[in-house]
């Protein structure tokens, strides 16, 4: 099944799971009461409407929670290194509060988004708080819109260490892509080498992200592949974990020959609601998973030379 059968199924099983709260009343009121006598009164037939209400209830069956997740593939041929988050997996397996700071830019805010609640720190949270219900988890959104690295550096004491987290997920790039030159882009690893430095002094996890693969960044092929290249060497060289937003979103596009619109809005440039949720599905993904081999009994290490969600 290619992916607008699956999308297209998926939807019309969440349109009709919407309305089930405000239907599932009436039928308990409709339903008569238990029969005390043998009646010799033809059995009603099911109308169209209780079969669509009855097809609702199988679908919300079989779906899961897909209200809470969109239908999301993982990217394919990129492998798992498991236990790359170790302080916040032991801390969440050890029933401790966890602080996560979500750095970055514009899709960091959530611009592109049709409410506040579909941030993709808001969807992580949620998708987090879902999993581990007991668990004191607090995600706080610094990102801001326009801002790459140089002008993040300059607020990194004040919106990331100051937080003192557990967790940064760190987002940066696209606006050099898209604004700046080559020898922009090749500035940019001295300054995240030197925040990441800063972070693991005082035992912090991190995850780097890179720049979103949308027509914006894709045009700018040139500064695109460096810009890639260069996170991911940081990545290596500060042992740190990286989600590949881009090679991800590539994919969507190319090999499951999703049309841009189906995840970018009019800009070109910013994710809509089904993106940002998926790109959070897809690191929550991984957080759980991390966790869930600590609760195992398996080491966590605390060095990881890359980070794969899927």
């Amino acid at each position: 099944m290619n992916f607008d059968c699956r999308f297209a199924v998926a939807v019309m099983a969440a349109a009709m799971m919407s309305g089930l709260p405000s239907v599932r009343p009436v039928l308990a009121q409709a339903a008569p009461p238990a029969a005390t006598a043998k009646s010799d009164a033809p059995v009603p037939q099911k109308g169209l409407a209780t079969k669509a209400i009855e097809a609702a209830k199988s679908a919300a069956s079989a779906a899961g929670d897909i209200l809470t997740r969109v239908p999301c593939l993982p990217a394919k041929g990129i492998k798992d290194v498991p236990g790359s988050l170790p302080r916040v997996a032991h801390r969440i397996a050890a029933g401790e509060p966890v602080t996560i700071v979500a750095f970055g830019s514009s899709t960091t805010v959530g611009f592109g988004t049709s409410s506040p609640a579909y941030t993709y720190p808001n969807r992580l949270a949620d998708q987090l708080r879902r999993k581990f219900p007991t668990a004191d988890i607090s995600i706080i959104n610094r990102g801001m819109g326009g801002q790459d690295a140089p002008e993040m550096m300059k607020r990194f004491d004040a919106a990331v260490l100051d937080a003192n987290p557990d967790l940064v997920i760190w987002q940066l790039g696209t606006n050099t892509v898209v604004k700046g030159s080559a020898s922009d882009v090749a500035a940019t690893a001295a300054l995240v080498e030197d925040g990441i430095a800063r972070l693991q002094a005082r035992g912090i996890d991190v995850v780097l992200i890179d720049p979103q693969y949308v027509p914006a960044v894709a045009s700018k092929t040139e500064n695109a592949s460096k810009m890639v290249k260069l996170i991911g060497e940081v990545a290596r060289l500060k042992n740190v974990a990286l989600f590949p937003r881009f090679e991800v979103m590539r994919q969507w596009h190319e090999d499951e020959k999703m049309p841009f619109d189906k995840f970018v809005i009019g800009d070109g440039l910013h994710m809509n609601d089904w993106g940002y949720a998926c790109f959070a599905q897809l690191l929550g993904d991984t957080i759980i998973a991390s966790v869930g081999q600590v609760k195992a009994g398996v080491e966590v290490p605390g060095n990881v030379m890359t980070y794969r969600p899927m």
